[in-house]
Protein backbone atom coordinates (compact mmCIF):
# COMPACT_ATOMS: atom_id res chain seq x y z
CA UNK A 1 0.00 0.00 0.00
CA UNK A 2 2.66 2.16 0.91
CA UNK A 3 4.52 1.99 -2.74
CA UNK A 4 0.66 2.82 -4.15
CA UNK A 5 0.92 6.21 -2.59
CA UNK A 6 4.74 6.97 -2.89
CA UNK A 7 4.35 6.90 -6.61
CA UNK A 8 1.35 9.18 -7.31
CA UNK A 9 3.05 11.71 -4.57
CA UNK A 10 6.28 10.74 -7.17
CA UNK A 11 4.27 11.48 -10.04
CA UNK A 12 2.99 14.66 -8.92
CA UNK A 13 6.18 15.99 -7.95
CA UNK A 14 8.00 16.14 -10.90
CA UNK A 15 5.15 17.15 -12.59
CA UNK A 16 5.00 20.31 -10.44
CA UNK A 17 8.87 20.50 -11.30
CA UNK A 18 8.04 20.50 -14.85
CA UNK A 19 5.69 22.63 -15.14
CA UNK A 20 8.38 25.24 -13.32
CA UNK A 21 10.87 24.57 -15.61
CA UNK A 22 9.14 25.22 -18.70
CA UNK A 23 8.08 28.51 -16.83
CA UNK A 24 11.67 29.43 -16.13
CA UNK A 25 13.04 28.62 -19.65
CA UNK A 26 10.28 30.39 -21.26
CA UNK A 27 10.91 33.81 -19.32
CA UNK A 28 14.18 33.95 -20.40
CA UNK A 29 15.49 36.38 -23.02
CA UNK A 30 18.26 36.48 -25.58
CA UNK A 31 20.49 39.19 -25.65
CA UNK A 32 21.04 39.00 -29.15
CA UNK A 33 20.24 42.23 -31.19
CA UNK A 34 20.55 43.85 -27.67
CA UNK A 35 22.82 47.15 -27.33
CA UNK A 36 22.34 46.46 -23.60
CA UNK A 37 23.42 48.84 -21.25
CA UNK A 38 25.34 52.03 -23.18
CA UNK A 39 27.47 54.23 -21.74
CA UNK A 40 28.56 56.21 -24.44
CA UNK A 41 28.47 56.31 -28.00
CA UNK A 42 30.59 53.75 -29.32
CA UNK A 43 33.61 55.03 -31.14
CA UNK A 44 34.25 52.33 -34.29
CA UNK A 45 35.76 54.48 -36.87
CA UNK A 46 34.44 54.88 -40.80
CA UNK A 47 35.76 51.79 -42.32
CA UNK A 48 32.86 49.46 -41.68
CA UNK A 49 35.57 46.69 -42.19
CA UNK A 50 37.59 48.10 -39.35
CA UNK A 51 38.50 45.73 -36.55
CA UNK A 52 36.06 47.91 -34.30
CA UNK A 53 33.33 47.77 -36.48
CA UNK A 54 33.33 44.41 -36.98
CA UNK A 55 33.65 43.87 -33.11
CA UNK A 56 31.07 45.47 -32.62
CA UNK A 57 28.96 44.33 -34.97
CA UNK A 58 29.58 41.18 -32.96
CA UNK A 59 29.22 41.99 -29.87
CA UNK A 60 25.30 43.33 -30.79
CA UNK A 61 24.85 40.14 -32.23
CA UNK A 62 26.17 37.77 -29.44
CA UNK A 63 22.95 36.26 -27.07
CA UNK A 64 25.01 35.90 -23.70
CA UNK A 65 26.68 38.56 -21.43
CA UNK A 66 29.15 40.83 -23.73
CA UNK A 67 31.06 43.95 -23.32
CA UNK A 68 32.24 46.37 -25.80
CA UNK A 69 35.13 49.07 -25.01
CA UNK A 70 36.73 51.85 -26.61
CA UNK A 71 39.35 54.72 -26.21
CA UNK A 72 37.13 58.04 -26.07
CA UNK A 73 37.94 59.50 -29.76
CA UNK A 74 39.31 63.23 -29.93
CA UNK A 75 39.02 64.05 -33.44
CA UNK A 76 41.49 67.21 -32.75
CA UNK A 77 44.40 65.15 -30.90
CA UNK A 78 43.89 60.90 -31.86
CA UNK A 79 43.85 59.74 -34.91
CA UNK A 80 43.56 56.00 -33.69
CA UNK A 81 40.91 54.15 -32.32
CA UNK A 82 41.38 51.33 -29.61
CA UNK A 83 38.98 48.71 -29.14
CA UNK A 84 38.35 45.65 -27.18
CA UNK A 85 35.07 42.87 -26.93
CA UNK A 86 34.58 39.82 -24.76
CA UNK A 87 31.38 37.98 -26.45
CA UNK A 88 29.33 35.09 -24.67
CA UNK A 89 30.71 35.77 -20.68
CA UNK A 90 29.57 34.18 -17.64
CA UNK A 91 28.32 37.67 -16.47
CA UNK A 92 27.84 40.86 -17.08
CA UNK A 93 30.40 41.82 -14.61
CA UNK A 94 33.23 39.35 -16.26
CA UNK A 95 32.49 40.14 -20.09
CA UNK A 96 33.23 44.06 -18.71
CA UNK A 97 36.90 43.31 -16.80
CA UNK A 98 37.72 40.69 -19.89
CA UNK A 99 36.81 43.06 -22.69
CA UNK A 100 38.50 46.44 -20.69
CA UNK A 101 41.92 44.35 -20.30
CA UNK A 102 41.23 43.65 -23.87
CA UNK A 103 41.49 47.05 -25.14
CA UNK A 104 44.09 48.22 -22.71
CA UNK A 105 46.33 45.10 -24.27
CA UNK A 106 45.76 46.77 -27.61
CA UNK A 107 46.98 50.27 -26.02
CA UNK A 108 50.52 48.22 -24.54
CA UNK A 109 50.86 46.36 -27.91
CA UNK A 110 51.18 49.11 -29.87
CA UNK A 111 52.83 51.67 -26.84
CA UNK A 112 49.62 54.58 -27.61
CA UNK A 113 48.85 57.40 -25.44
CA UNK A 114 45.51 58.64 -25.50
CA UNK A 115 44.62 62.32 -24.67
CA UNK A 116 41.39 60.74 -22.97
CA UNK A 117 43.50 58.72 -20.87
CA UNK A 118 42.47 55.11 -22.29
CA UNK A 119 40.32 52.61 -22.51
CA UNK A 120 36.48 52.67 -20.94
CA UNK A 121 33.25 50.45 -21.07
CA UNK A 122 31.09 51.79 -24.20
CA UNK A 123 28.22 49.32 -23.70
CA UNK A 124 27.32 46.09 -21.64
CA UNK A 125 24.69 43.66 -21.44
Amino acid sequence: MKLKYCRKSAVSILAGFLILTITGISSAESLAGSKGDVRFPATRGSDPKSECNVAYKAYVAASGHSAYATTFYSRVVDLYIVCGSKLNAPSQKAAEEMALRNCQAGLTRWKLKTASGGCAISASK
